[in-house]
């Protein structure tokens, strides 16, 4: 468990230092691809360089309330709900963390998640429906598995690639309209700036995929992890397992959720298993809900 919080640090800084490589190398094919000046570009690849940098350090602040708040997430007292906060409570001194912040999600659907970017500065939600629906030791089995993302780094990760992803999404979608609506005659472009379009363009299209195809990759063995140090916690995977057969029946998709933002969820909160299977499972933000729980009633015998 302490050499995969150590690599969930490192993970995060490798992504960020990535990110910010990534937006220089973007920065100077888009402007060779535009002016075909070398010394054009390289001014480019400087400010895409900056942007990523202050972009890069917003994110790491500020990526947790960004979630919270598209999930409408609200935060609640103890007063509110003493048994939800004695729950937590009990688990992060088990856990040997600050207890987070505790949110509810107005929704009948079934799910949670936790964000934040350190045990110090970490936050759980549940949907009202989740709540509803669960007993004292399934209750204890999600809130373990959403801590174990905290005390495992998995949050920090989690919270910035959803702000990172998404922009890199939005700039390859820019770089991809400009292209299509700029009128530029074939003759004015050199061979080296018309292969640079080419690569800008390809780079556009797959740099999305690519990235998201790697981090769910990521969040599904993640998933793994925080189902095995929750049922730890807890000393009892049956209520881990439990909750899972309760999520995995319901079939309402979770209205705040968007694909930016699946991931961290304990299930896919879209609800959309159309598809080929093994398609299905390459683009799926979680593993199947049905080898979680076989794995969880393994560790019960």
């Amino acid at each position: 468990m302490y050499n995969q919080i150590t690599a969930n640090k490192r993970n995060t800084w490798d992504l960020l230092i990535l990110f910010i490589v990534f937006f220089l190398g973007l920065g100077y094919v888009f402007g060779f691809a535009y002016t075909g000046d070398k010394d054009q570009s390289l001014g480019l690849m400087g400010f895409f360089g900056i942007g990523a940098i202050l972009y890069a350090i917003f994110s790491y602040y500020m990526a947790g309330k960004i979630t919270l708040a598209i999930a409408h997430a609200k935060e609640i007292e103890k007063k509110d709900n003493f048994q939800l906060f004695t729950t937590v409570e009990n688990l992060c001194i088990a856990a040997g963390i600050p207890t987070p912040k505790i949110y509810l999600i107005d929704d009948t659907a079934l799910n949670a998640f936790a964000t934040g970017r350190d045990p110090k500065h970490a936050a759980v939600a549940i949907t009202k429906g989740l709540l509803a629906q669960l007993e004292k030791p399934e209750l204890e089995g999600v809130m373990a598995h959403e801590l174990s993302h905290i005390v495992n780094y998995d949050i920090r990760l989690q919270s910035i690639t959803v702000a990172l992803i998404g922009m890199v999404a939005l700039l390859s979608d820019i770089f991809i309209r400009t292209v299509f609506r700029t009128k530029r005659s074939s003759g004015s472009k050199g061979n080296s700036q018309a292969i640079f379009l080419l690569v800008g363009i390809v780079l556009a299209l797959l740099s999305p995929l690519i990235a998201q195809v790697m981090h769910l990759a990521i969040s599904r063995q993640r998933e793994y992890l925080a189902d095995a140090s929750g049922a730890l916690l807890t000393r009892f995977p049956e209520g881990l397992a439990r909750a899972l057969e309760k999520i995995s029946v319901d079939k309402e998709p979770l209205e705040v959720a968007n694909k930016a933002t699946a991931h961290l969820y304990i299930e896919n909160p879209l609800r959309n298993e159309k598809g080929i299977k093994w398609l299905n499972n390459l683009f799926s933000t979680h593993p199947p809900i049905a080898d979680r729980i076989a794995r969880l009633k393994e560790m019960a015998v």
